[in-house]
């Protein structure tokens, strides 16, 4: 038997129909968790609905011997996602654990996307997640403990081209989990953040069928377990994971330059002369929070 385990602990994974979302749920289930799956059961760009999304993995849980209920509200409706919540408390009389994973995709170039179709992406990733923390955290802190995990990407990260929308969503949660993890440190809420590479409906059109079978969901979904565990020890953190290997991401800076200037107002001459130091990141300094980031810069 495991060593971690989530005996008498419940959990909500939003999007957890399909994909990434399925493999955690099973996962926690397995695991002794009663799991909330919640799912809208519509398909990659959000449009449509099916009531039975949700419920075939929950049928899948309980054959299994695990203890799990359908949910098939929005997380972009405000009071759908209170609802959610609601779902875990009046199933199961509690709730310590909320993985947002919930997401859609509407790819299009810059010149091309939509209104609409950014809109739906930000509602979606950025705004389901805020609204199904925020219907949580009150429990979360009400009991001084809590996991939640939210769901970034490489394209949050580092940018992708045809995805703006997506990209800003998810760089846009990295900041958000970050302030959660300060702000519930306190009340033992631990807030971590995930950067999944995994086959999924969301990716079965970006990569080749060779790389996606061998990136399967079930290999994310260890750690995301360990994150939704008494034992984790970090907050505001960021993981990348995918196809077995596990990393944890941060952001660095360059040495950079410094001006000799008295008034520390260098001249556009001097940033171009110095250009190369300022980009040069052959020594990376690694900090990982705002206090020491601005302390460091300062000084």
């Amino acid at each position: 038997m495991s060593e971690v385990r989530f005996d008498g602990k419940t959990a909500i994974v939003t999007g957890s129909g399909n994909g990434l979302g399925r493999s955690h749920a099973l996962l926690l289930a397995s695991l002794g968790a009663n799991v909330v799956v919640n799912d809208l059961g519509c398909s990659v760009d959000g449009s449509g609905e099916s009531t039975s999304t949700a419920q075939l993995v929950v049928d899948e849980i309980k054959a299994a011997g695990g203890n799990a209920v359908a949910n098939t509200d929005s997380v972009t409706d405000r009071s759908q996602a209170s609802n959610i919540v609601r779902t875990a408390l009046e199933t199961f009389g509690d709730l310590h654990i909320l993985v947002n994973n919930a997401g859609i995709l509407r790819d299009k170039s810059f010149k091309n996307i939509t209104d609409e179709e950014w809109d739906s992406v930000i509602d979606t990733h950025l705004n389901g997640t805020y609204n199904v923390t925020k219907a949580a955290w009150p429990h979360m802190r009400e009991n001084n403990y809590g996991r939640i995990v939210v769901t970034a990407s490489g394209s949050g990260m580092f940018g992708n081209f045809g995805q703006t929308n997506y990209g800003a969503a998810k760089s846009g949660l990295i900041g958000f989990a970050k302030a959660l993890g300060h702000e519930g440190a306190k009340y033992n809420i631990k807030t971590n953040i995930l950067c999944p590479a995994a086959a999924s409906r969301m990716t079965e059109g970006l990569m080749p069928g060779q790389m996606l079978d061998k990136i399967k969901p079930a290999a994310v979904s260890p750690i995301v377990a360990f994150l939704c565990s008494e034992e984790i020890d970090v907050t505001g953190a960021l993981f990348e994971a995918g196809a077995g290997k596990f990393t944890h991401a941060n952001w660095a800076r360059s040495l950079g330059y410094k001006t000799d200037a008295e008034d520390g107002v260098a001249t556009v001459d001097e940033i171009k002369a110095h250009w190369e130091e300022i980009m040069d990141m052959s020594e990376p300094k690694v900090l990982d929070n705002p206090a020491a980031a601005m302390g460091e810069f300062m000084s």
